[in-house]
């Protein structure tokens, strides 16, 4: 037990508790604390991504993804190269395999141009090859700012500069119980209590819950969508050089099955994006009571079925059938064989669902007094990470009155 009392705690070692941790230190705040649930930071949606530095191309135009996205973009590319990150700003693709899908590609370019992203190509059939040999499209477009990184190295560095700054980071403190007082919030765990002045939530996977355990109605729930990725064998890496990506459906704020080259060498595949039945399910037998009984008794889960029932079905049918997910991997690059995917590893998105059902397709971030809870933060939010820490770290500033 602590009796110390922080200036701020912040809940969540990952990509964005972690900025925010690190732009609240350059602002002069130094008593705050990190506490991570797990043994190590970066442990869920950070460290399970496949570390591309998104550009920006698919938001809306004055949305929070967009500002912070074409942001955190340019702060990370500087961060990286100041901190000797090992990162690439290598462009992608993204291909049209129908007229139809082309002409969501025009809009795909005008979000991009309305976005600030500089030189968007529009290709055709021959001049995508030029770029990726052995990709299948009628039409493309060339995305030259999105990037690759190892993000959990990121995190690294970001707790690196936290605890150099004189702030703390606390791992294995899951916190159990939040009680606010007239002078503080208490902070209870297995582990212990930490005493706070102020608390910042950024607990991703289970946002919602911290911010109900501190008494608020967050109005939505966290739906957890496992993604499933494949390998490319080494015989056939030749077939990818950079980053392949289909138009994406704009129902829904997931981008398809695509290619992405690590900053290791390594091709990843993938990934689907199928529901799953436990908040840290990263195998399709992940099983918990707990958040199976939360998922299926709200109202906005069903009313999200009913409407998408045929995508998750496809989802899940990719899951669990290699040929189908071979299937959608050929539509972009049709030499890719079965034989050339091995099991790779897996994600969870924490994805905010409505009561309504409406999938939350912006960050969403609710304040409170003495409080501020992070609560959709899906991707881009690893890219826009910087941005959303500085501006976690403004607001801070303005409602927590600790200067």
């Amino acid at each position: 037990m602590s009796e110390s009392i922080y200036d701020i705690a912040v809940i969540g070692g990952g990509i964005v508790g972690l900025a925010t941790a690190l732009k609240l230190t350059e602002t002069g705040i130094r008593n705050l604390i990190v506490l991570e649930a797990e043994e190590k930071l970066a442990a869920h949606q950070t460290g399970n991504n496949s570390g591309v530095i998104h550009s920006g191309l698919y938001y809306k135009p004055g949305s929070l993804k967009a500002s912070n996205c074409a942001r955190g973009r340019a702060m990370l590319y500087r961060f990286c190269q100041e901190q000797g990150i090992a990162h690439e700003r290598c462009g992608k693709l993204v291909i049209a395999t129908s007229p139809k899908e082309i002409e969501k590609m025009d809009e795909l370019e005008k979000r991009g141009i309305a976005n600030g992203l500089q030189g968007l190509k529009r290709l055709g059939k021959e001049e995508l090859r030029e770029y990726e040999p052995h990709v299948a499209g009628i039409a493309g477009m060339l995305v030259p700012e999105t990037g690759i990184v190892d993000y959990v190295t990121v995190c690294a560095r970001y707790a690196e500069l936290v605890v150099k700054a004189g702030a703390n980071i606390r791992k294995g403190f899951r916190v159990t119980a939040i009680v606010p007082s007239a002078g503080e919030i208490v902070l209870e765990s297995p582990a212990g209590v930490v005493r706070c002045r102020a608390l910042i939530n950024c607990a991703g996977l289970h946002s919602d819950r911290v911010a109900r355990m501190a008494g608020l109605s967050p109005r939505l729930q966290i739906v957890p969508f496992r993604g499933e990725y494949y390998k490319l064998s080494d015989e056939s890496r030749h077939l990818v050089r950079n980053l392949i990506y289909p138009v994406p459906d704009p129902r829904f704020p997931f981008l398809g099955v695509h290619f992405t080259r690590m900053i290791d060498g390594g091709v990843e595949a993938g990934p689907n994006a199928v529901l799953a039945l436990k908040r840290e399910g990263y195998s399709k037998t992940a099983f918990s009571l707990r958040d199976a009984a939360s998922l299926f008794t709200y109202p906005g889960f069903w009313k999200m079925s009913l409407k998408y029932w045929k995508m998750g079905l496809s989802e899940m049918v990719r899951s669990f059938s290699k040929p189908a997910f071979v299937k959608a991997l050929q539509r972009l690059i049709p030499e890719v064989e079965s034989r050339h995917l091995s099991p790779g590893g897996a994600g969870v998105r924490a994805q905010a669902l409505e009561p309504d059902g409406h999938l939350v397709d912006d960050f969403r971030i609710l304040e409170a007094e003495r409080m501020i809870h992070v609560l959709n933060a899906p991707s881009p939010a690893a890219t826009a990470s910087l941005s959303i820490g500085a501006t976690i770290a403004e607001k801070a500033l303005q409602n927590f009155r600790l200067k």
